[in-house]
């Protein structure tokens, strides 16, 4: 693995032209292919709001659970079955 130093990111550096950099002021992001790699440039604005929205693949809390559960019972059919559910709570 290369070790990057602001010599070899510079002498490695790709050109954006105008119209690349234009596209990214207006869509967020644009598409690049260079150096043998496919990249994207995203605007900063852009990134963040996708690192706030990552997917959340923490345990689930036994609300959420329950709240699928009940979801599941209404899509099948089951009100007014809750005497015959099993308590877990």
């Amino acid at each position: 693995m290369m070790a990057w130093t602001k010599t070899s990111c510079l002498e490695n550096a790709m050109q954006i032209t105008q119209e690349q950099l234009d596209a990214v002021r207006k869509e967020g992001l644009v598409r690049l292919t260079g150096a043998g790699a496919d990249l994207v440039v995203v605007r900063a604005d852009v990134l963040e709001r996708l690192q706030a929205s990552q997917y959340d693949d923490s345990p689930w809390t036994n609300e959420e659970m329950a709240l699928l559960a009940a979801e599941d019972a209404d899509a099948l059919g089951w009100d007014g079955m809750d005497a015959y559910q099993d308590e877990h709570e």
